[in-house]
C-alpha cells in the first residue's frame, strides 16, 4: 500500500524539474539534429528528393532521436540510484527505459516512497515522444520523394521533328 500523500513531496520536488529538464534538452537536442543532422545531409545530397535521400535523412533522424531519448532516460536513471530508489545504474536505466515508453516491466520497481516519480517520468516520456513524432512527421513531409524522382523513366518515344534555325 502506497504511504499518504505526505511521503511524495521528494517525488514532486525531483520528478517535476527532471520534467522540466529534459524537455529543454529534447527541445535543444531536436533543434542541434535539425541544424547539424537533418540540415547538413540533405544540403551534402543536394537536397534531392529521391528514395534513396528520402531513406537516409528518416534513418539518419531515427538514430539520433534515439540517442537523445536514450540519454533522457540515462538522466532520470541516475537520479533514481542517487536517491536509492533503485540499487543499480543497470536496473535504473532498464526501469528509466520502460517507464519512458510506458512498456513497464513486472520484475522492476522503485522503492514504495519513489513510485510517484516513476509515473512523473512516464508523463515526461509522452511529451517526449510526441515532440519526437512531430519533429519526425515534418522531417518526412519535407523530404518526402517527388512521384518524379521515384518513377521509372519513360521509355524513349518517337523524337519530335526539329526545326531549321
Amino acid at each position: 500500500m502506497l504511504e499518504s500523500s505526505e511521503g511524495w513531496t521528494a517525488d514532486w520536488v525531483w520528478g517535476v524539474p527532471l520534467v522540466v529538464l529534459t524537455v529543454l534538452v529534447h527541445a535543444f537536442g531536436l533543434a542541434l539534429i535539425h541544424q547539424y543532422g537533418v540540415g547538413r545531409l540533405a544540403t551534402h545530397l543536394q537536397m534531392r528528393r529521391s528514395a534513396l535521400v528520402f531513406a537516409a535523412v528518416v534513418g539518419t533522424t531515427a538514430l539520433l532521436l534515439t540517442v537523445l531519448h536514450g540519454a533522457e532516460a540515462a538522466a532520470w536513471g541516475t537520479a533514481y540510484v542517487a536517491l536509492g530508489a533503485l540499487t543499480d545504474p543497470r536496473s535504473a536505466m532498464l526501469f528509466s527505459l520502460n517507464a519512458m515508453t510506458t512498456y513497464g516491466h513486472d520484475n522492476l520497481g522503485l522503492a514504495e516512497h519513489w513510485r510517484l516519480m516513476g509515473a512523473l517520468e512516464a508523463l515526461n516520456g509522452v511529451i517526449l515522444f510526441g515532440l519526437s513524432t512531430a519533429y519526425l512527421f515534418a522531417v518526412v513531409q519535407g523530404h518526402w520523394p517527388s512521384r518524379d524522382s521515384i518513377a521509372p523513366p519513360a521509355p524513349p518515344g518517337p523524337r519530335a521533328p526539329t526545326r531549321p534555325t
